[in-house]
């Protein structure tokens, strides 16, 4: 199993110029704890997380007190994404083996890598996609040639249908579609289940997201 089969796709980012206290509407927004940031190229330049925002604000002689108050007015004091990212990244590629992403999590202490595809941002692989995967793996037994292109067919008519898949992730192996994450609504968690079994060569839905807005973890199609 490689990066590509595991990895989130619509990923949140930001510009480099992004305000510190936009990024943090849009970590808070969209339920994640740090965004790639990239330039219109979509070309990663760094990650920024909430720590890094926590630890700008500490360092500062007042607590971080006085950007942040101005923040919404542009003021000059306040930093941007650029000033405060984290530039030192491990990047992997889209057919960087699973196994050797997860040494890399580990060897660096991070909690996610930028896949990319020449250069540019194609996917997020974070420490929980790659536990979803391993697990699928254990569970599903052998890879089946059709896997990637049911993986595809499944984000492809999520995203068709306006479903967010950024705090979710989809795994398949042997014709298995395994569903982990979180969804925001009900009504979302019944599209992921019922695309990934509509969908033609699936023989199996594994269901293991959970509902945000009502923190019910529904139960398993097939496990």
């Amino acid at each position: 199993m490689k990066a590509a089969d595991v990895m989130t796709t619509r990923v949140i980012t930001v510009l480099p110029d992004t305000r510190v206290h936009e990024v943090a509407r849009v970590l808070f927004a969209n339920r994640v704890s740090a965004v790639p940031v990239v330039d219109r190229e979509n070309r990663v330049l760094g990650m920024l997380s909430e720590g890094d925002i926590a630890r700008r604000a500490r360092s500062g002689p007042d607590g971080g007190g006085a950007w942040w108050s101005r923040a919404g007015g542009a003021g000059p004091a306040e930093p941007t994404a650029a000033d405060i990212m984290t530039r030192e990244l491990v990047r992997i590629g889209e057919d960087t083996p699973l196994e050797e992403a997860a040494a890399l999590i580990e060897r660096h202490g991070v909690k996610r890598l930028p896949v990319e595809r020449g250069g540019r941002l194609v996917g997020i692989v974070s420490r929980a996609n790659v536990a979803h995967g391993l697990a699928a793996a254990r569970a599903g037994g052998a890879e089946a040639p059709g896997d990637a292109a049911i993986r595809a067919t499944v984000l492809e008519a999520l995203e068709r249908a306006a479903v967010s898949t950024h705090l979710a992730n989809v795994v398949v192996t042997g014709a298995t579609v395994y569903l982990w994450g979180a969804v925001e609504t009900i009504s979302e968690h019944k599209a992921f289940v019922a695309t990934a079994a509509a969908t033609p060569g699936v023989k199996a839905v594994s269901d293991h997201l959970f509902v945000l807005a009502s923190r019910l973890r529904p139960g398993r199609v097939e496990d």
